[in-house]
């Protein structure tokens, strides 16, 4: 069973190191583009604190979570619809708004009966999942803020969760492409920024090897592959780094070969 005080600690952990990023921040660094198309660092904050709610919501009270749930089955740009009245904040505001959203969903996770599933966008989830994605979010959109303001990061053994998607998310990755799910399986090898090596997946044949970080960066569509120094050996192998997507969702256009050439 899963440990959900070890999940919410290494979410907690995870929303600080954002909120690092953005501590400080002028209003005009709040409204500075990032890479992602379309996207302001106040899209980015307001997209973690509306789904922070949201999961909060699922948990609390899935009635009312399955209401709007029909809204955004309705809504194509539900994801775009539900930020905007949150950018049109006052960053001091918005910035609030996500850190009082936190301790309410730490409390219904840790809260929540065992062997609760939660309704959520895609197929129901347990709670130790609902954790795992909202720590993948932060980091995935905490590396966009760093890229805006030109932070690097130190890497953590908190990316495991993220790889742990990525790799459970395969036929989804596939399946969200139109694309038909291999029935091999592949291997996925790579150093932990503690050291030692993370294995997820037993093909003998189709192996991806590299850096946690590179392959964080991949499954989150934060680095064209060319920008890292994954290698793969293996027709499944090769094929999964051009799909690979840890988030739901979309296919999302990633980044340009280049954008983010690795540091010499």
């Amino acid at each position: 069973m899963a440990d959900i005080a070890a999940l919410v600690s290494d979410l907690k952990a995870e929303q600080e190191s954002v909120d690092e990023l953005l501590s400080g921040r002028s209003d005009e660094d709040w409204g500075a583009d990032t890479p992602a198309e379309g996207w302001t660092v106040a899209h980015q904050v307001a997209h973690l604190a509306f789904f922070d709610g949201a999961v909060t919501e699922s948990i609390v009270d899935p009635d009312a979570f399955a209401e709007s749930l029909k809204v955004a089955k309705a809504d194509p740009d539900y994801t775009t619809t539900v930020a905007g009245p949150l950018v049109q904040m006052r960053p001091d505001d918005l910035f609030a708004l996500w850190r009082s959203g936190r301790q309410p969903m730490y409390d219904a996770m840790t809260g929540a009966p065992a062997g609760l599933r939660t309704q959520w966008y895609g197929p129901p989830m347990s709670v130790a999942s609902a954790c795992t994605a909202r720590i993948m979010e932060h980091w995935a959109h905490g590396q966009d803020i760093a890229d805006t303001f030109g932070v690097r990061r130190e890497p953590t053994d908190r990316l495991r969760h993220v790889l742990h998607i990525g790799y459970r998310a395969r036929g989804f990755a596939y399946a969200n492409r139109d694309l038909p799910v291999p029935d091999a399986d592949v291997r996925i090898e790579v150093i932990a920024p503690s050291g030692g090596t993370w294995v997820f997946g037993e093909s003998e044949t189709d192996v991806i090897r590299g850096s946690a970080l590179d392959m964080a960066l991949l499954m989150t569509q934060r680095r064209h592959r060319a920008d890292t120094a994954l290698e793969a050996d293996g027709p499944l192998a090769e094929e999964f780094l051009e799909v690979a997507q840890a988030f739901a969702g979309k296919p999302g256009s990633g980044r340009r070969p280049g954008q983010f050439p690795p540091a010499a």
